[in-house]
């Protein structure tokens, strides 16, 4: 690698930030905003892009659990509210940033957060994953650090069905 040069995991996560800030900048996801009572909405967007790109919308309360994406870098941009994102630090306690609308998050392999509304107001994000998704871990935090608590192989933002 030539000094100076960003590796390649760090690049595609840019480019997929760079790409969520993108499709949230147009009208595509507009007339496909859905909400559900019983949990997050989510569906896929037509894209050109080597990635998987989503947009998901959640109610006061909605929220994934502690997660990573296995070996997918994602990136995800608020359009509309806001959303709390939560990462452990390395000595193990819980950091929250809030994202607002025009923000991005990026989110390396391997790297585990989780996504949450606690606001009155209902938000949309445009989130995106390369490589395609195909498998999502589960974590609960215990005395020892982040234990796994389960894997699902998954094409989707989830474990679970939309509503």
């Amino acid at each position: 690698m030539r000094a100076g040069a960003m590796p390649r995991s760090e690049m595609r996560i840019e480019e997929l930030r760079e790409l969520t800030d993108a499709v949230a900048g147009g009208t595509i996801w507009r007339p496909l905003v859905r909400f559900a009572a019983s949990g997050r909405w989510w569906t896929r967007l037509p894209t050109d892009a080597d990635a998987d790109v989503w947009l998901l919308t959640w109610l006061t309360g909605h929220a994934t659990d502690l997660h990573d994406h296995g070996d997918s870098a994602a990136a995800f941009t608020v359009v509309e509210g806001a959303l709390d994102e939560i990462r452990p630090t390395p000595d193990g306690p819980l950091t929250r940033r809030t994202v607002q609308p025009g923000m991005a998050a990026t989110v390396a392999p391997g790297v585990v957060h989780d996504v949450r509304n606690p606001y009155r107001a209902p938000a949309v994000s445009i989130h995106a994953y390369a490589p395609r998704l195909t498998v999502m871990n589960f974590y609960r935090p215990g005395v020892a650090g982040l234990r796994r608590v389960r894997s699902t192989v998954t094409t989707e933002p989830d474990a679970e069905a939309p509503s």
